[in-house]
């Protein structure tokens, strides 16, 4: 019993970020046959796994409840059902296998919910994921076992990044017939965060509260290029609903250079963010736009539109750990409504934050980002907390998006300053 409770180590365990390159499939031939023959299995996989599962209609709320087979009751037989059509080298029919059950349980999550239909899901998109057990790497190449003695190599060598990923190691491969993407493995040094941010999205800025101060970040450039390609987007389909054809091939490149412009932006956005405060513990709203645009107006659902908040929380929790931060997501319910110092949920919504009970005056975003501050610490909406923050500072002369001061009232019992960053 002592043996088994034992420490092995009091090191903390290691922990990785995977980034993603991608090469241009120079072996297509070769790899069609590959891909061609790994669908097939997956496919059989998937339709073998499916004649096993379970789907009952709830009779009271109308739910689906969805049983899949257990893994282990059903592999043996499935990968002998599987090598007899296998043409491939052995490890592609375990990976199947593994990739038919994640398949199934991604698709049974999204039919829960209503996402999906109750239909069998069927491979679309070919390609292949290789394990690490059907590949080698040799120096900026590796080797990809076909069939035993028959292999497909793809370099790197030549590629821009190839600087970047000198130093990590490779993971799983995936082949498709125009590209082929490549994770390489960094291991994150160990660190443990100093200061803490806590941020409220807002449709021209990010409004945060790092214990001391309020800090602003101007989101407005980024809403300008999301409004100025809605703008040219709005032409391409006005265009395409005339000249069909060419239409489509016009709304495919403004598509990818909206996305693309976006998330260069993003990107250059997040890694100032990370210089500004790195080895900070990061606290996000945990946003659900589709529920915003029930409540919203024609007016304001089209600003909602324009927001970009997912991409960004997205690559802000991509590339905080290597800077030693770490992204926490908290529930936004009423972080803007609720006063940090009594707990009051006031139902007046107005640019200032004003409690009814207590007197508590603050701008309502800061008021946000000062609530998702005191969730993410623990700590509850109660007096005695409450009295930790001393002393009342009128505070005068927060910009506006016009750049002209705005006088949100008195924040009571708060030590702060302000800083308003722009970012290129």
């Amino acid at each position: 019993m002592l043996k088994n409770l034992r420490i092995r180590k009091f090191e903390p365990e290691e922990e990785y970020v995977y980034f993603t390159y991608s090469i241009k499939n120079d072996k297509r031939e070769k790899s069609k046959e590959l891909i061609r023959e790994y669908t097939t299995l997956l496919q059989k996989a998937i339709d073998y796994l499916w004649n096993l599962t379970k789907i009952q209609v709830r009779k009271k709320n109308g739910n689906y409840k969805i049983t899949l087979p257990k893994k282990r009751e059903v592999y043996k037989p499935l990968r002998e059902e599987l090598e007899k059509i296998n043409h491939l080298a052995s490890h592609y029919v375990d990976k199947a296998i593994n990739d038919a059950f994640s398949i199934l349980k991604s698709w049974r999550k999204r039919a829960i919910k209503g996402r999906a239909s109750i239909e069998k899901p069927r491979v679309k998109k070919a390609y292949v994921r290789i394990k690490t057990t059907l590949r080698k790497v040799v120096g900026e190449s590796v080797r990809i076992t076909v069939r035993p003695h028959e292999y497909i190599t793809f370099s790197w060598s030549k590629s821009w990044f190839s600087r970047r990923v000198r130093e990590l190691e490779l993971g799983e491969p995936i082949i498709k017939e125009e590209k082929v993407y490549l994770p390489f493995r960094y291991k994150l040094p160990w660190a443990t965060p100093v200061d803490f941010l806590a941020i409220d999205s807002n449709l021209y800025t990010l409004d945060a509260y790092d214990g001391e101060k309020f800090v602003t970040i101007s989101l407005k450039q980024l809403y300008s290029l999301k409004y100025s390609m809605e703008v040219k987007r709005a032409k391409v389909q006005s265009f395409a609903s005339k000249h069909t054809k060419r239409g489509r091939e016009l709304m495919r490149k403004y598509s990818h250079r909206e996305r693309n412009r976006v998330l260069d932006f993003v990107h250059k956005f997040v890694n100032t963010l990370l210089d500004l405060y790195p080895m900070t513990f990061f606290a996000v709203e945990k946003l659900n736009k589709e529920s915003m645009f029930k409540d919203a107006n024609d007016s304001l659902s089209r600003k909602i539109s324009r927001t970009v908040w997912g991409s960004i929380h997205r690559v802000l929790k991509y590339k905080a750990p290597l800077y030693g931060s770490f992204v926490k997501e908290v529930n936004p319910r009423f972080t803007s409504r609720s006063c940090p110092r009594c707990g009051f949920v006031s139902r007046k919504v107005g640019k200032t934050f004003e409690c009814e009970r207590c007197g508590f005056k603050l701008d309502r975003q800061l008021n946000a980002s000062l609530n998702i501050y005191l969730k993410m610490c623990g700590f509850p909406h109660i007096r005695e907390i409450a009295r930790v923050w001393v002393g009342v500072i009128p505070l005068m002369g927060r910009r506006g998006m016009n750049g002209f001061p705005r006088d949100f009232g008195e924040a009571q019992g708060l030590r702060i300053d302000i800083e308003y960053h722009e970012i290129p």
